[in-house]
C-alpha cells in the first residue's frame, strides 16, 4: 500500500501580495522531519522520500505526495464550511436594525442622523463582488478581519482568502519522478480540491519542482471592491533515497518470523 505523505504550504499572504513574491513569505512543512527532510519552516524544504525494493530488485513500495496550503494570519480554515455567510447575514440583520432605531430616534438629515448612518454603512461591512474569477466561497461574501469580524473595505487589516495551487511542474515531473494531478475531494477544508502525486522511489536522486500559487488581493474596480487574483511560484524539491526492504523483527530480508520459545 502506497505511503501518505502530507505538505503543508503555510504563505503570509499580505507580506507575499506587498513584495510580490513568495519566496520569502512561504513556509513548508512535511511529517518526515525524523527520515531526512531538511529546511522545515521555510521555502527551501527538501522532502525525503524513502523508497524501498525487494530482494529481487523490484520496486517495494510507492510514496503518495498530499499539498495542503493555508493561510498564515488569515480566519482558520477548520471553521464551519458556512462561517463566512453567516457572520454576513448577521451583519445585514443588525444594519437593518439599526436603521429601524434611527428612523424612529430623530428628524431625518441631522448631522447626528447622518454620522450614524456612517457608523452603520461600516459596520455592515463591505461586500465583495461576484464575477466569474471569484467562484466558490468568494462569491458575494463580505470582508472578515482574522477574527471573524466584518469589516469596511477601508478597515485596514482583513482576512485573506486562502492560497490556491493551480499548477506543479519542474524537473521532477519532467523526469517522471512525480505524476501530480487535482483532484476532487469530500473535504471541506480544502473546499473539495486538492493536489496530489504519486512519487516512483525507485530512481535515488534530488528533483527540484515548483508550485504555482494563486493568491487574492482586495481591490477597488470601478467602484465595487473584488479580490484579485495574483498569481507566484515557490520551488521545493524531493531526494529520493532506496533501501532493501526489511523485516523489522530480524533486520534481515523478508521470511519467516522468529518463533519465541519457552524459558524453563
Amino acid at each position: 500500500m502506497p505511503q501518505q505523505l502530507a505538505i503543508i504550504v503555510l504563505v503570509d499572504v499580505g507580506s507575499a501580495l506587498e513584495s510580490k513574491s513568495l519566496q520569502d513569505h512561504t513556509y513548508l512543512f512535511d511529517n518526515m522531519k525524523l527520515h531526512g527532510s531538511d529546511g522545515q519552516g521555510t521555502n527551501g524544504l527538501v522532502t525525503a522520500i524513502n523508497g524501498s525494493y525487494w530482494s529481487d530488485g523490484s520496486q517495494a513500495s510507492e510514496q503518495v505526495l498530499n499539498w495542503l496550503p493555508y493561510s498564515l494570519g488569515s480566519i482558520p480554515p477548520t471553521v464551519p464550511r458556512g462561517y463566512e455567510a453567516d457572520r454576513a447575514r448577521q451583519s445585514d440583520e443588525d444594519a437593518l436594525e439599526q436603521l429601524d432605531r434611527l428612523a424612529g430616534s430623530g428628524p431625518a438629515g441631522s448631522e447626528e442622523s447622518a454620522a450614524e448612518l456612517a457608523r452603520i454603512r461600516r459596520t455592515a461591512g463591505t461586500r465583495i463582488k461576484t464575477t466569474r474569477r471569484t467562484k466558490g466561497r468568494l462569491s458575494g461574501q463580505k470582508v472578515l478581519d482574522v477574527t471573524g469580524k466584518v469589516v469596511s473595505d477601508d478597515a485596514g487589516a482583513h482576512s485573506y482568502p486562502a492560497p490556491v495551487i493551480t499548477d506543479i511542474y519542474g524537473e521532477a515531473v519532467d523526469e517522471k519522478i512525480m505524476y501530480p494531478a487535482e483532484y476532487g475531494s469530500p473535504d471541506l477544508v480544502t473546499d473539495g480540491w486538492y493536489w496530489s502525486a504519486t512519487v516512483d522511489s525507485s530512481r535515488p536522486g534530488t528533483y527540484a519542482y515548483t508550485m504555482r500559487i494563486q493568491l487574492h488581493k482586495l481591490v477597488q474596480q470601478a467602484g465595487e471592491t473584488l479580490w484579485e487574483p495574483v498569481n507566484l511560484t515557490v520551488d521545493s524539491a524531493l531526494r529520493i533515497t532506496t533501501e532493501p526492504k526489511r523485516n523489522a523483527f530480524t533486520k534481515a530480508g523478508l521470511g519467516v518470523l522468529p518463533i519465541p520459545t519457552a524459558r524453563g
